[in-house]
């Protein structure tokens, strides 16, 4: 069974310093609260880890069906909820795809197989709150 480790360091204030042997990145609180907008909000890291787990298969699988893109971004709109605690019952996952005579069907093909089958933070948040999906195609 694979295991994840993530050591956390409180660093002063709001400030947290968190590191895995991939790298390490910062966390915060706003002004407002006692921080110093000096990093990610650990609620806000989480839609990254969507969008990065997603991403991370799409490229992939670019790569592995030949399907040529210019690049690609992955928008995540979330909301939470009013009650405590508070987090993200509705996620919208949008992904944009730029270049020139996009294979459509295929780069469908990549980001249902992404959604549906391997991203293992995507079916995460399925635990959790309502999730959809809408694909751009940008040709140039």
């Amino acid at each position: 069974m694979d295991k994840n480790i993530v050591k956390t360091y409180w660093k002063g204030d709001m400030t947290f310093d968190a590191t895995n042997p991939g790298g390490n990145l910062v966390m915060d609180a706003s002004k407002e609260i006692g921080g110093n907008d000096a990093g990610f909000r650990p609620k806000a890291m989480m839609l990254a880890s969507l969008a990065g787990c997603s991403g991370i298969d799409i490229a992939m699988f670019l790569k592995k069906m030949r399907v040529e893109v210019d690049t690609f971004d992955i928008v995540i709109e979330a909301e939470l909820t009013d009650e405590m605690p508070r987090y993200y019952h509705k996620v919208h996952c949008i992904y944009n795809f730029y270049g020139i005579d996009l294979n459509e069907k295929k780069i469908q093909k990549i980001v249902d197989l992404s959604v549906d089958k391997y991203c293992g933070v995507m079916e995460m948040f399925r635990q959790f709150a309502e999730v959809t999906i809408a694909i751009k195609y940008h040709n140039s």
